[in-house]
């Protein structure tokens, strides 16, 4: 962990704290009442948007594991979401299962997919592998799409989540569910990174051969690293599954894995707030622009054929994220370090 001047590890705890001086505290307090107190004073609509943003978080997380910490591209990452969302819909809709067990064989199931088409990542690398990546999306979506389990492209309806007899079927209460699981993971995939298995992938991202010479069994943990990056996306469609209630293959398309590398890539790769940062970023950019600039463009613009100020939006949408990569292209995390260091947000006393 970077430190300020004047601010020293003196024990091993200090050293592996992730949250260690009390203006991180207090910061960190503040923004979990923040966000738990959320249901109080927002509408059902903008719920519903914080808890999609909550499932992107912990898909984008496992990819930010994958592609930012291992280095290893993966441009399908939409396709093993679908794993997720369809095996635990399947689980609780036809064998009738809790939705527990359905969230965890959801990870499992998809972790295990993930690494089924990990295995071409011991002889290819960068853009080849993204290739095969490229062609897990497809293949997983059409097995969706041919299966009868799954509804094929008619697709299927998925109970509410439950637990203990409680059904989350408010707005409020999917909200405590899906942004709890999302704390939790995020809470993992910090604490992971910074063990021997995380310092295993960031050896393997910045050179794999060294990594090799030094003893990292390159095999181990890139289909590790494929297994937890896709168990993440697993759990993540599980909730989807659960939040949406309808799942279609539609929802699991190519343009949305390539949606989830722009996160990564936007909030900041390697780093573990980075996607939170993204996530955020680009679902409110999209609310920003759907809620305000189409209903603008649709009064001014009436000179021009009906439909032509939604088609502007995407293309503003896209102009915005190569303005945002060309001025900051580390990402928004690095920004964020940045307004740190500037504002000394970091106390000289513990």
């Amino acid at each position: 962990m970077s430190l300020p001047c004047g601010i020293r590890n003196l024990t091993y705890a200090q050293d592996m704290a992730i949250v260690r001086t009390k203006t991180q505290w207090g910061m960190l307090l503040g923004l979990l009442v923040v966000v738990f107190t959320a249901p109080l004073y927002l509408s059902n609509y903008w719920l519903g948007v914080f808890n999609l943003i909550g499932i992107t978080i912990i898909a984008a997380t496992g990819l930010n594991i994958l592609t930012g910490y291992c280095g290893q591209l993966s441009i399908g990452h939409a396709g093993f979401i679908a794993v997720g969302a369809y095996t635990s819909a399947i689980l609780t809709t036809r064998f009738e299962m809790p939705f527990l067990v359905g969230l965890i064989c959801a990870g499992l199931m998809a972790g295990v997919i993930g690494i089924i088409f990990g295995l071409p990542s011991m002889r290819v690398k960068g853009f080849y592998l993204a290739i095969t990546t490229i062609a897990a999306q497809f293949i997983i979506m059409w097995i969706i799409n041919q299966w009868g389990w799954t509804g094929g492209q008619l697709g299927m309806t998925v109970p509410f989540a439950s637990i203990g007899g409680y059904i989350f079927k408010s707005g409020q209460s999917q909200f405590y569910l899906i942004i709890g699981i999302t704390v939790l993971c995020v809470f993992i995939a910090k604490n992971l990174v910074r063990t021997r298995v995380g310092r295993a992938f960031i050896a393997i991202r910045d050179n794999d051969l060294a990594a090799e010479v030094m003893g990292v069994n390159l095999t181990y943990y890139k289909l590790m690293a494929f297994f937890i990056g896709c168990f993440f996306a697993g759990i993540a469609g599980s909730l989807f599954a659960h939040w949406n209630i309808t799942l279609t293959p539609e929802q699991f398309s190519f343009k949305n894995s390539i949606l989830y590398v722009g996160i990564i890539i936007i909030g900041g790769l390697g780093k573990s707030v980075g996607p939170i940062l993204g996530v955020l970023f680009i679902n409110l950019l999209k609310e920003v622009l759907t809620i305000n600039v189409v209903p603008f463009l649709e009064d001014k613009l009436t000179m021009f054929p009906s439909g032509f100020a939604s088609g502007v939006t995407p293309m503003l949408f896209g102009l915005v994220i190569v303005l945002f990569l060309i001025l900051e292209p580390r990402g928004i995390a690095h920004r964020w370090n940045l307004i740190k260091a500037s504002y000394r947000l970091w106390p000289f006393s513990y």
